[in-house]
């Protein structure tokens, strides 16, 4: 059986953004989710927004014909999406699938990601080096895998009843399963990579399927290739992914022994993309290792990977879609030099122009941003800055640009050119990208300034101070964020609602809260953060070198959205940012309040950064901002001040050789905010949905006297991590999920608790949440942190 003849098209993305323009699809699902609409009313809205989609990029430049259209839509996450193809569910939600056909309908399919009952959804974690987080699937001997689930058939024939012929988007078979763990039910020594062959010949029972329609091309994602940080060995994944590829991409086997060759529709062109990384780096040459196979198309990630340095054996036979345009970032690309980059390669083989990654992790156009006007200039939007930014919709310019200019010569794409050009020597010049009095004071930095005194001197200090009982309880930060909030504070921001009002309206939730917190009995309270959208916007709002978008919505999860500032210039801070909230919360309790500021690595890693100076630079930048509110905070009488970093292992290289100076420069930044606080200031840091298990050293050198982290879903995985390292400092490993609408009973919160003391010393054990509530609803919030407070004492009468 031979493949279907088609070339690779010139030009394309890796994926596009799926929420929609306006978060259609997000406000779709948690409609159905409210039980507002039925599956049927989101199954349209969802067709609805694919058609959109797919014109969107044809009208962008994307020819409709040959397969340049990716089609990358997900209801909620593309690896939970195997999940259903495969019909791979855990053995507690196997009740869920298909009798006949093994498959699972939406709703099951959005339990399996939230959980239902005494059933926890499955596991979420960081998506490589970004803010994404995807669902980890559970696999073991028994896991159920089959080609159970044709949607990806349904939605191309979709798109080719609406004019453009698309091409299928999937996490590939290696991928899906390094990033897999083993399930409860897997025998010892059982890895998921075990189950590689029936994963793959399902994955070749769907590439017949769409062979069967005209598929031309079909993607497989493999970033796994592009990190050697995976509990897999590395001449393992390289045998996986040989064995793999040489089963779906050689000839096809029949479905069965009674299919005839001849009637075995053909399979697509196969191009495989290994997005977020490098492929050459390591011991381990992996562009070489896919040019080995009978892949038809190699996409490589050239913004944080090398270009091929000179011929590889066997990609003279494939295209090389090579990844210039950035798919991580929002700054605009210098196309002479990406050119020149593309038309280097030419000497190794066919060549298309390609994004690093998918679009995903941008906005969706920066052309539905107001510039100019009083909402925009408070937001530090100007038109100037729009010269210098390519949402998704504009890095797909990118790409047709400069896949016209390498096929038909600099020339024709002389305008573009220049227009890029000017724009790049206009953001070098700005002012504020550069401030003197910002770099001096970087560079009158000792030594001194990013250690605290003795931690044994400290711990003594703050127990004087604090009096706090033994497993004291507190929450990570945020409360819900109302309806009743989100309308105040958008009528605040129109100018609707005159500064009195606003801060009347805050101040009034503030006090809520506090006394809701000393109704349940929690020991350090917070203030709810009403006034905050988000906890890096936030700052980002009050804080020089930012601007902020109304419309630059990007996924984190799920339905969840963010909207990523832009830092862009030198940052400083112009006066006080969180005072007057902690302040005031701290007035209307004896109880102590936390001060609450979001840390430099976690500000960087959720803007869309400068990529103009060293990430180090820009990261101590922030902590000086940071280090003069921890001042002030202190001043006000704050006694413990929370800096969050859950974004820490997010940034983390996906190469080890890289993660040492990466863990030196971020550690150095955190401390560099806290180190100027008092001995008797208690200083608390955040961690969340990570494997925490690589920077455990990290967390240490953090220096925090607490630090709260996301343990609920994995069970309190990290708790003996951190044991065997001799973590000898405060720790709140979580004891409630907040990441589902699950209320724990007090007797599971009970158990996870018992767990953690069993491993770490019980006096330095804290009781919290995994992460802020601002998402959850108080119909939820308040029995969870009932119970929460409720197993805290009962496991604290034991000790």
């Amino acid at each position: 059986m031979s493949t279907i003849t088609a070339a690779f098209p010139r030009g394309t993305v890796l994926g596009y953004p799926r929420i929609g323009r306006r978060r259609e699809l997000k406000r779709a699902v948690e409609s159905r989710w409210a039980g507002r609409t039925d599956a049927v009313d989101l199954e349209v809205a969802a067709g609805t927004l694919r058609r959109d989609t797919v014109r969107r990029l044809v009208e962008l430049g994307l020819d409709p014909e040959d397969g340049s259209v990716p089609g990358s839509f997900s209801y909620y996450d593309q690896v939970l999406d195997v999940v259903a193809l495969l019909g791979a569910v855990p053995a507690r939600f196997r009740d869920l699938l298909d009798a006949d056909d093994g498959s699972l309908d939406l709703d099951g399919y959005f339990t399996v990601a939230r959980g239902r009952g005494e059933d926890a959804p499955l596991e979420m974690t960081k998506w490589f080096d970004t803010n994404y987080h995807y669902l980890v699937p559970e696999i073991s001997e028994t896991t159920p895998v089959s080609f159970a689930d044709h949607r990806v058939v349904r939605e191309y024939a979709e798109a080719k009843e609406a004019g453009v012929t698309t091409r299928p988007v999937l996490v590939g078979p290696v991928t899906f399963l390094a990033l897999s763990k083993a399930a409860d039910d897997a025998g010892e020594g059982f890895h998921p990579l075990d189950r590689l062959d029936d994963v793959v010949a399902a994955y070749a029972e769907l590439l017949r399927a769409l062979g069967a329609v005209g598929v031309p091309w079909v993607q497989l994602d493999e970033p796994a290739l592009v990190t050697d940080s995976l509990d897999v060995a590395p001449e393992v994944l390289d045998e996986a992914v040989t064995r793999a590829y040489r089963a779906l991409a050689s000839d096809l086997a029949p479905a069965s022994e009674d299919d005839d060759l001849d009637t075995v529709p053909e399979r697509p062109r196969i191009l495989l993309a290994a997005p977020y990384g490098d492929l050459r780096a390591g011991a381990t040459d992996r562009l070489a290792l896919l040019a080995g196979t009978d892949v038809d198309a190699v996409a490589v990630d050239l913004v944080k990977g090398a270009a091929p340095a000179g011929p590889v054996p066997g990609l003279e036979t494939k295209t090389l879609v090579a990844g210039v345009v950035d798919g991580h970032n929002v700054w605009r690309a210098d196309l002479d030099a990406k050119l020149e980059t593309l038309e280097s390669l030419r000497a190794l083989g066919p060549v298309a122009v390609g994004t690093s990654t998918s679009l995903l992790h941008v906005p969706h156009d920066a052309d539905d941003e107001a510039w100019e006007g009083p909402a925009a200039e408070r937001a530090g939007r100007t038109p100037r800055l729009r010269r210098w930014l390519a949402f998704a919709d504009q890095k797909v310019g990118e790409v047709t640009t400069l896949a016209r200019g390498l096929a038909e010569g600099r020339d024709d794409v002389a305008g573009e050119l220049d227009e890029a050009r000017d724009a790049l020597a206009d953001r070098a010049a700005a002012a504020g990208v550069v401030v003197p009095a910002v770099r001096e004071r970087l560079a009158e930095l000792a030594d001194g300034d990013f250690v605290r005194g003795a931690h044994d001197e400290r711990v003594n200090a703050q127990r004087a101070r604090l009096a706090l009982p033994p497993l004291p309880t507190t929450t990570i930060g945020s409360f819900p964020q109302t309806p009743e909030i989100r309308t105040a504070r958008a009528a605040w921001a129109k100018g609707e609602l005159d500064d009195a009002a606003y801060t009347a309206a805050m101040r009034a939730e503030v006090e809520r809260v506090v006394r809701l917190q000393e109704e349940l009995g929690l020991d350090v309270l917070v203030h709810g953060e009403p006034e905050r959208n988000d906890m890096v916007q936030y700052f980002a709002e009050l804080l020089d070198g930012f601007a902020t978008t109304a419309l630059g919505w990007v996924q984190s999860y799920g339905s969840r959205c963010v909207r990523p500032p832009i830092l862009w210039g030198d940052v400083q801070r112009p006066e006080p940012m969180t005072i007057a909230w902690s302040g005031y919360a701290a007035s209307l309790t004896d109880k102590p309040v936390k001060g609450m500021l979001t840390g430099p690595v976690t500000i960087l890693a959720w803007s869309f950064v400068r990529d103009d100076q060293p990430l180090a630079a820009t990261a101590n930048q922030v902590a000086l901002a940071l280090r003069d509110e921890v001042a002030d905070l202190e001043a006000a009488g704050v006694a413990v001040v929370q800096v969050d970093e859950p974004a820490l292992r997010e940034l983390l290289p996906l190469r080890r050789d890289d993660q040492e100076e990466y863990l030196r420069w971020s550690v150095a930044s955190f401390r560099l905010a806290t180190a100027g606080a008092a001995p008797a200031t208690q200083v608390h840091t955040h961690l969340c949905y990570s494997e925490f298990g690589e920077v455990v050293g990290a967390i240490d050198g953090l220096d925090a006297d607490v630090t709260s982290l996301e343990a609920a879903r994995s069970r309190m995985e990290i708790v003996p991590e951190l044991a065997d390292a001799g973590y000898a400092r405060g720790i709140g490993p979580g004891v409630y999920d907040i990441h589902s609408p699950r209320v724990p009973s007090a007797d599971e919160v009970t158990e996870l608790l018992r767990l953690a003391v069993k491993s770490i010393d019980p006096s330095l054990v804290w009781v919290n949440p995994d992460c802020g509530l601002k998402t959850r609803r108080y119909a939820e919030v308040e029995p969870a942190l009932a119970h929460l407070v409720a197993a805290a004492r009962e496991v604290r009468a034991t000790l």
